[in-house]
């Protein structure tokens, strides 16, 4: 973002900030398209099932290293989108900042509570300690 801002026939050039980012929101979207067909189906089958048997299925280490990946790529998916959704609309360098910390510490906790609570699921654990919820 450094330099002076250059035109081309009243056009400001692009200085090509943000390609990284398109392209990791494309790879993110084509490992989400198999991801969301399997979460459509799993969650197809589970519906109607019980505790113990959403549990079983947690329990199978393929399928909950799916599920936190799926969150994972997700989150980082969303967390890229609400950024160039920021940064679009909102023109006030403190606010973008301000929202864009936001976006990303959303996000981050997003993913690192459906990884936690997932490892929990797997390893048998109940989904909260005892007592809340109840």
């Amino acid at each position: 973002m450094s330099g002076r801002v250059q035109y081309k026939r009243g056009v400001r050039v692009s200085q090509r900030h943000g390609a990284g980012e398109w392209a990791i929101e494309r790879v993110a979207l084509l490992i989400l398209m198999p991801l969301g067909l399997w979460v459509a189906f799993s969650a197809y089958g589970l519906a109607g099932a019980g505790y113990e048997a959403v549990r079983a299925w947690f329990a199978n280490g393929v399928n909950a290293t799916l599920a936190c990946i799926t969150m994972v790529v997700f989150c980082t998916f969303a967390s890229l989108a609400w950024k160039v959704i920021v940064e679009d609309y909102i023109h006030q360098p403190r606010n973008k900042a301000l929202l864009l910390t936001l976006v990303n510490l959303v996000f981050l906790a997003l993913a690192a509570a459906s990884v936690f609570f997932i490892v929990r699921l797997a390893l048998g654990s109940a989904p909260l300690p005892a007592g809340i919820g109840a």
